[in-house]
This record gives C-alpha cells, structure tokens and sequence, in this order.
C-alpha cells in the first residue's frame, strides 16, 4: 500500500463518513497464568453511541499510523496459508461472513488468545468494513460523487487495559477533594492488523497490513500464529544491517567523509523518490552498490563487495532456512542518520541535523586529526549564546 492509499482508508474513520457496518469485541484478562474472556460483544457499529463511536474511530486511526516499513508493514502470505484450512483462507472467511457468523468470531478471538503474547488485560476490537472506492480521472483525481468499485475489508486493533493512574478528584456528595476511584481503560493499540490491503483501488487478498506500535517489538509467536508468515526486518535491525555493510565494505577504519557522503546521498535519494513514486524507497543489493560508487568508494575496495554484502547480511540477520540466508531489501528511511546523525567519542557527542552535515569536516591540526565544526558568529553553550572564539581572534 502507498501512503495515500493508507491516508484514504485513514478518513473512512469519521464521524461523517465512517464505512463501519458491524463490530465485535473481546476483553481478555490475565490472571493465575490463564488467560480467560471476561466478556465478548457483536453490534451494529450504528447502533452504539456516539461518543462511544468517536473512541473507537481514533482507536482505528491509530492502527494505520505510524511510519511504514517501521510500524506498519506489509506481510505477503505463504501459499500454503491459501489453501484450504490455511490462515489466509480463515481470515478471507471472516471477511466473506461481513462478521454475522459467531462461530467464526469466537475462533477468531480463540486464535488471538492463544498467540498474543503478553501478561496485561487487553481488548481485540474487529470491525467490517465496506468501501465505496471513488472513481478516480485520468490525472487521479477523486470524484466521491462517482462509485467505482467496493473494497470489503476487516480490521483488528489489540488494546492494552490499563489501571487509570491515582489522583485527586472532587467528590461532590463529601464536597470535598477525595481520591478518584481508579478504573481499568482501554489505552491506544499496541498491534492491529488489516485485511485484505487496499492497492489500486481494490483489494489485494494476498497481503495484510500489520501494525506494531513499538517498531522493535513485532512479535513473532503472533505473526507466525495467525498468519503463517515469518516476522519481517525490523527497523532497527535494517539500520543495523546497513552499518554493518558499511563497515564489512571500508573496513574498521571508515573514513569519516565516505561515511557522511553515502548518508547525505541517501537523504538526496529519498528526497528525489518521494517526488516521484509513491512506494517506500527499498535499496537492493545494486542500489547499495551504486551508492557506495556515487560516495566516493574507491574501485580496488569496492571489488570484493559482493560478498562483504552477503556475510554483512548473514551476519545481522543470522535467519538460515535450509542454508539459504533471507535477503529482505533495505527501507532507505530505516537508515540510521537519515532523521539525526550523531558523531560521538569517548567523551563527546555531536548532533548534527543530517542535511548540514558538510558543517563537519576533518583536518590535521598541530599533529592532530580533528573534526572541524564550521559555526556562525554564535553559539549557544548551556542554553546561553556566546561568541565564537573567531571573534576573539579579531582583537
């Protein structure tokens, strides 16, 4: 899914405008290692008020945001799982009985249960949905008035329930400041998944798209259980798996200007791409090729990249099937320096804002290699501006 096909789904969950027919909830609590239902419900999303409606809707919003390729994801299903009795034919059933079939719901809430990992309370909130997809003219733009096609889809939200916190409240039958009775809430969603996703105006059957509020915390037990699949890269490790191809490639000692020109053209690229194309930006093994040349990566090192490459990746990853390494392309917006970039020593830390990182440069001084920060007549030096020492110089 693109971002625009995320933010279109995203305004369905309106007040005005929401495609909602029907909703089913499960409240699961923990106690004594068991996990057991406390109660479980079946409604006419109309039907419920409309305050409740508005918690719910941000409770949706909330489980398709977030930045893709690090809290939303796209998991393709293996095609064993659509098969009969595989996961992607359960879900595709669920979808199919638009939520009226209670046997299928209560398996549904079962299948969570067993595979969602965790020692809180939690709330499974699942929903149907039916999309009227606007048709769109031939410089896409969208005409509500003018109905196209119908995306039919279900989306899951997971919800921690928590113990609201201690406070202070006025109690007016004492008339007086009391302490609040605290009661157990339901806090934003902590994963969530859609299915089918929504490409090109229809329904892609073969795909969900997974939500993970915490980008290093993807649960795999849950990924596998319910749909079959393999846990993707997480962000994080994406970054790390770019560092380590970098280091692998120019060696223990990279060389400072090499390091800061492959991330400044990672940026240039990302700029460049989101202008043009509406997918994430993924760099492949030749991307990272080129942008290594393009960095100034002399020839001679560059010879054995290949398998520097590979061993990086096998090494980060170290995911082995039947001896054959998982090679996932890189999100180019996972790089770490792309958002900040961070020069750091032993005793000093450099934040620099990554498009003005030619401010930093190396030079030897008196014998000594050092960084050298190009600064205006100012800086701040605990919250107070001071001058440079240039101006000192001068008298």
């Amino acid at each position: 899914m693109t971002k625009s096909e995320i933010n279109e789904t995203r305004k369905q969950f309106s007040i005005d405008g929401y495609t909602i027919t029907r909703i089913c909830g499960c409240y699961v609590n923990y106690v004594n290692d068991k996990k057991e239902k406390l109660c479980v419900s079946r409604d006419a999303f109309g039907a419920l008020p409309e305050e409740e409606m508005h918690k719910y809707l941000d409770i949706f919003k909330k489980t398709l945001s977030g930045t893709q390729g690090k809290n939303l994801l796209e998991l393709e299903f293996p095609l064993a799982e659509e098969t009969d009795g595989g996961k992607q034919q359960f879900l595709y059933r669920l979808r199919e009985s638009e939520l009226k079939d209670d046997v299928l719901i209560d398996e549904f809430f079962d299948r969570i249960i067993e595979t969602y990992d965790t020692v809180e309370k939690y709330y499974i909130v699942l929903i149907y949905a039916s999309y009227d997809v606007p048709k769109r003219t031939s410089d896409n733009i969208l005409l509500e008035d003018a109905s196209e096609n119908v995306f039919n889809y279900i989306l899951c939200s997971i919800c921690p329930i928590k113990l609201s916190k201690a406070a202070l409240g006025y109690n007016p039958e004492e008339n007086r400041i009391t302490e609040r009775v605290r009661d157990w809430i339901v806090t934003d969603p902590e994963k969530g998944f859609m299915f089918p996703t929504f490409e090109d105006g229809g329904a892609n059957i073969h795909e969900i798209l997974y939500y993970s509020k915490k980008s290093e915390e993807l649960m795999e037990k849950f990924i596998d259980g319910m749909f079959g699949t393999r846990a993707p890269v997480s962000a994080g490790e994406q970054a790390e798996v770019f560092n380590n191809i970098i280091a692998e490639t120019l060696g223990d000692d990279c060389p400072f200007e090499t390091v800061r020109n492959i991330h400044e053209n990672v940026s240039i690229m990302l700029r460049e791409h989101a202008n043009t194309e509406p997918e994430p930006l993924t760099l492949e093994k030749e991307d990272v090729k080129k942008l290594f040349y393009k960095s100034g990566v002399d020839e001679e090192i560059m010879q054995d990249f290949d398998s520097k490459y590979d061993k990086a990746v096998s090494d980060t990853l170290a995911e082995e099937e039947e001896g054959n390494v998982q090679k996932t392309g890189i999100l180019a917006g996972n790089i770490a320096g792309i958002k900040k970039f961070d020069i750091k020593t032993p005793d000093i830390v450099i934040k620099v804002n990554p498009e003005r990182t030619d401010l930093i440069t190396t030079r030897i001084i008196d014998g000594r290699e050092c960084l050298v920060i190009a600064v205006d007549d100012r800086v701040e030096v605990n919250g107070l501006n001071c001058r440079t020492i240039g101006l000192y110089h001068e008298a």
